[in-house]
């Protein structure tokens, strides 16, 4: 690690502030451009521990960058994760004020829910399948708290991968009632078809991204606890999202997912 534990703290206080505030910062490598992965992490672990000392409920956790054609784009070869808390969900059908988000975008994903534990190294899809409890339709609200949506990858770690609200569908089927390469997404923004994908986008099967994310925990120590809720990654490319949309996700075999940006 390159930061000093004072500095992570400040870091994480500063890119929380920016969050809950809802007003946006400059990448955070402009000013500490010597900061390594371990340093971005620790950063988003320490933005995570101020939410859970405050009595927020770590409810799942999210991937990101596991379309193989945007990691090669961004110079990587494994995907990045972050946390979801118990403030970031919203119902389905239901509204997302817009006056706390800075400039949101959304992405279609696939949501898994485990209900046996899964450690790596050495996780594979297998293990995933036998290990998943159901899968969910989902639609993550990504919204970078960097001015205009710029910065690098430590500063997206570090900032919690954008994370900021997430909707989940209904409709739970068994990962074995489906298949998920070829699973259908068609994204709609005011009535108006604006994203169509396969499921295949995530790293060819959306489990390898589950079981990605069991082999870089692993790398910490830790490990997917039975019954974990992981999203994991866009099935269709990042949508902006302004005041007065409506979003409907349909999901072949899933179902939909809605919701309006007031």
């Amino acid at each position: 690690m390159a930061l000093t534990p004072d500095v992570i703290a400040k870091l994480a206080e500063h890119l929380e502030n920016a969050e809950l505030g809802a007003r946006d910062v400059t990448k955070i490598t402009d000013d500490y451009p010597q900061m390594d992965w371990q340093d971005a992490y620790a950063i988003q672990y320490a933005i995570r521990g101020r939410k859970l000392a405050r009595g927020q409920r770590l409810v799942g956790l999210k991937m990101g960058l596991t379309a193989r054609a945007k990691m090669k784009q961004m110079g990587v070869d494994v995907p990045i994760f972050g946390f979801l808390m118990d403030y970031m969900a919203r119902s389905d059908g239901g509204e997302i004020d817009m006056s706390q988000l800075i400039h949101p975008k959304i992405e279609a994903e696939i949501a898994f829910v485990t209900k046996a534990s899964l450690r790596g190294p050495g996780c594979h899809i297998g293990d995933v399948l036998a290990a998943t409890d159901f899968v969910l339709p989902a639609v993550e609200v990504i919204d970078s708290r960097y001015r205009d949506f710029k910065f690098d990858l430590k500063s997206v770690v570090a900032d919690n991968t954008s994370a900021s609200r997430f909707v989940i569908g209904g409709c739970a089927r068994l990962a074995a009632e489906l298949d998920l390469a070829t699973l259908g997404v068609v994204l709609e923004k005011n009535g108006e078809i604006v994203a169509c994908a396969a499921a295949a986008a995530v790293l060819g099967h959306p489990a390898n991204s589950v079981a990605m994310l069991a082999n870089m925990l692993a790398e910490r120590g830790e490990h997917l606890p039975a019954g974990t809720f992981v999203m994991t990654g866009g099935v269709t490319e990042a949508v902006t999202v302004n005041c007065g949309d409506s979003i409907h996700v349909r999901f072949q075999e899933l179902g939909s997912v809605s919701m309006r940006f007031v």
